[in-house]
């Protein structure tokens, strides 16, 4: 393994080589997708496998023994036991509408659990990093730590999900039950919502049928600033499928508590 970088280091070479491999072909003219589902739209692009390619040609030089996790080339497991999970365009959908709520995934674990996290968002020039038990947003013109909110109630709360129809019709009903009791439901952020998290700006998101790659970066993120991120049932989320992710463990229980569903 090559240490004269520090992982933190890695991190932020993969976030800017992802940058300036997405942003000549956002809000394009010439922009296009391929579908990856046979049935509904799951679309990639240019940009979503140039800046993987980038991510990954960049660990092979500094990383070579760690594994490489990514959503458009899969995974392959190395010698060190630790893990890079990549997701270049978290919200390729937003990324085709021209909206800045998409963003670049980065996270490392190992087997201790996770140890880093970056989500970053190359138009605005935002990225948030959670490593080391802190977190902190780095932008063009502003640097601070980060910091959960502390609200106590869910009627004083603000709730966050990318899709107004979440998962089965179980799930859409326990999500719907947290919706009915919070103060304000948005949709449609993407991993934007868990940076707005971890920034202290908003209090929850629930979602379900995440991939490992939507949702470690977030974890480390929203952890650092102090929030807490597990499935439906309070277990680890670590591999995705039903995340709740909240400011605060009193927030966290009260969700927790409404959403109730069977098992996965």
């Amino acid at each position: 393994m090559n240490n004269v970088l520090s992982d933190l280091e890695v991190a932020h070479l993969l976030a800017d080589a992802a940058r300036k491999a997405i942003l000549p072909h956002f809000r394009s003219s010439d922009l296009s997708a391929d579908n990856k589902w046979t049935k509904g739209f799951d679309p990639v692009t240019i940009a979503d496998r140039a800046a993987e390619t980038a991510m990954r040609d960049l660990l092979a030089q500094h990383r070579p023994e760690d594994g490489v996790w990514g959503e458009e080339f899969g995974r392959v497991d190395g010698a060190s036991g630790r893990l890079w999970v990549l997701d270049p365009i978290d919200g390729t959908r937003a990324f085709l509408s021209g909206t800045p709520t998409w963003g670049v995934l980065i996270a490392l674990s190992d087997d201790t659990g996770l140890l880093l996290g970056v989500i970053d968002q190359p138009y605005t020039g935002e990225r948030f990093i959670g490593a080391g038990g802190m977190a902190e947003l780095v932008a063009r013109q502003e640097r601070r730590a980060l910091k959960t909110r502390a609200t106590q109630t869910l009627d004083h709360a603000i709730l966050f999900s990318t899709y107004p129809g979440v998962g089965s019709a179980d799930e859409r009903a326990g999500f719907e039950r947290v919706s009915e009791t919070v103060m304000l439901t948005r949709f449609g952020m993407d991993c934007y919502a868990y940076a707005l998290l971890a920034a202290g700006h908003i209090d929850l998101v629930i979602e379900a049928g995440l991939n490992a790659y939507d949702i470690q970066a977030p974890i480390a993120v929203i952890e650092a600033a102090g929030g807490i991120v597990t499935d439906w049932r309070g277990g680890p989320a670590q591999l995705g499928g039903r995340v709740l992710a909240a400011a605060n463990p009193t927030l966290h229980k009260a969700a927790l508590e409404l959403l109730r569903v069977t098992p996965e």
